[in-house]
């Protein structure tokens, strides 16, 4: 490991903004949702993008080094020791509304940044702890079946009409939001019914891991009635919803308007760093653990994120990941943005 691989540390901003909020509670319980779209959407210009890729022998050295893995599983013991104490907090019944709407958008971004990206990154592994890490992060965003559709339904899919988590051009992120959300789940139950057919096994076998994932998530939710009651559930809960909207927002941006084109076969070209948006912007890929350089990702899956390359055929986004989901909520402004780019790379 490199001095400058501490860089990476900063992904541990928004925790440590999570735990300075639950200390000091008021103004403060905003922090990590005002310092992910206010503070680093100004202080991104400031920093300059880069399209350096690694050479050889650094890839080796990164591979190699167990920091970059170990920053990934440090944020399970961070996530749900700052949701107990959040619910700790909400059902002492003594917060304002003014701060258990700050802790709800504050914790919908953390969960999104470091419960379902990390999941993202830690999914991709083929070790089991790495999948069962993965696992553990999604729980609290209620969204476990994301492992499943992201690995086989997504990777394979995106791009295409197939996909529910790619954005077609000119398609409100309001109206994505709900397709993308209720398609994705849809998509993991067939994947699994189709995965267990391959076996001569019914749907509904045991086996499934849409009901152990069900299971292990109605638990969850069980485990927060018991300890803090039904109303700090209901607000956990909102903070999951808050999560997996912030990560289809990402979806939206990382996708729109991409598509392979269908071969006479009837199936799709491949999968290349042109079919994503992507963003070198610095303080983005560092507190997102790479996942800016969508490119590449899609288009070596097991890449791991300190490796990854920029690709000068791959389209750039014109902001930062930040503003550039600010941007898409307002769709006039997007559209007038996005499609205009779309056009000079048809």
């Amino acid at each position: 490991m490199k001095i400058s691989d501490i860089k990476y540390l900063a992904s541990f901003i928004i925790p440590v903004l999570i735990f300075v909020g639950l200390k000091y509670e008021s103004f403060f319980s905003y922090s990590a949702v005002l310092f992910a779209f206010l503070v680093v959407p100004t202080l991104e210009p400031i920093f300059k993008s880069s399209t350096y890729n690694l050479n050889e022998e650094e890839k080796a050295n990164k591979l190699t080094s167990h920091f970059f893995d170990l920053i990934l599983f440090l944020n399970i013991p961070l996530i749900y020791i700052s949701l107990y104490w959040l619910g700790v907090k909400i059902s002492s019944c003594h917060l304002s509304s003014f701060e258990t709407v700050g802790y709800v958008l504050s914790f919908g971004t953390f969960l999104g940044a470091s419960g379902i990206n990390v999941a993202h990154e830690l999914g991709h592994k083929d070790h089991i702890f790495s999948k069962v890490s993965a696992v553990l992060l999604l729980i609290p965003s209620l969204y476990t079946h994301f492992i499943i559709e992201h690995n086989r339904g997504h990777h394979k899919n995106v791009a295409t009409p197939k996909d529910p988590a790619t954005a077609r051009k000119n398609e409100l992120l309001y109206t994505f939001w709900i397709r993308s959300i209720v398609g994705s789940y849809i998509n993991a139950w067939k994947l699994e019914f189709k995965r267990l057919d391959k076996s001569n096994l019914p749907g509904w076998h045991f086996s499934n891991l849409m009901f152990l994932f069900l299971g292990i998530q109605f638990l969850y939710l069980f485990v927060l009635w018991l300890l803090f009651g039904f109303k700090t559930m209901i607000i956990l809960i909102t903070i999951a919803a808050l999560s997996f909207v912030f990560l289809e927002t990402i979806n939206y941006v990382e996708h729109y308007g991409l598509m392979r084109k269908q071969l006479p076969s009837g199936r799709y070209e491949r999968v290349m760093p042109k079919h994503s948006w992507n963003s070198n912007h610095y303080l983005g890929r560092i507190i997102l653990y790479e996942l800016t350089r969508h490119s590449d990702h899609h288009y070596l899956a097991n890449k791991k994120y300190q490796v990854l390359d920029h690709h000068n055929e791959s389209p750039q986004l014109p902001f930062g990941y930040p503003i550039s989901m600010l941007v898409s909520l307002c769709p006039p402004l997007w559209f007038r943005i996005m499609n205009s780019k779309l056009e000079s790379i048809d």
